[in-house]
């Protein structure tokens, strides 16, 4: 039988090199961060711009904020490309490796993978609506539909509403995860 050691010091220098990240983040840099999150109800640090953002994961979170209505004048974007100091200083304070990144209400929300997740999920919504971000949709309840109209079955050459949909190829999911 072979025993094989695990070498102890990558694990140890990760663990103080991510310590020492920390306490290089200054306070004066800590507290500008701070307020930046909480200056706006949607703050998005982002490669690039909405309008020209620089990598693909940063266009799918600009695109999903799109997609749910986000407007402009609740949204704060900060491109971390223009300031080194910004684009280390974040995922310091933040304590997440990548970018973009994404804040609600002051609270970080997480990064690509996490907001497509909850987009799929139906959760952004819920947390959008429920921070003021975008106003709650009311849905028609069977009080308010017609009696003849609730107890009708839908037809057959009509869409129905609640037919299955079918998922998309995994090629699209990639394209529209990347």
């Amino acid at each position: 039988m072979q025993v094989r050691l695990l070498n102890r010091t990558a694990p140890s220098t990760f663990l103080s090199s991510r310590l020492t990240a920390y306490r290089y983040l200054s306070q004066d840099v800590r507290a500008k961060l701070e307020q930046a999150v909480k200056a706006d109800p949607v703050v998005l640090f982002m490669k690039g711009t909405p309008a020209e953002p620089q990598c693909g994961f940063s266009r799918a979170v600009v695109q999903i904020l799109d997609l749910h209505g986000v407007p402009s004048e609740k949204l704060k974007t900060y491109n971390v490309l223009a300031d080194q100091e910004l684009r280390s200083g974040i995922k310091e304070f933040s304590e997440w490796p990548t970018v973009p990144q994404i804040y609600v209400n002051g609270e970080f929300v997480g990064g690509c993978d996490i907001l497509i997740g909850m987009h799929q999920s139906g959760e952004l919504e819920t947390l959008l609506e429920n921070n003021g971000v975008i106003p709650k949709i009311e849905t028609a309840s069977t009080e308010d539909v017609p009696s003849d109209a609730a107890s009708s079955q839908p037809s057959e050459e009509a869409p129905s509403a609640t037919a299955p949909v079918e998922e998309a190829p995994s090629e699209v999911k990639e394209k529209a995860a990347a």
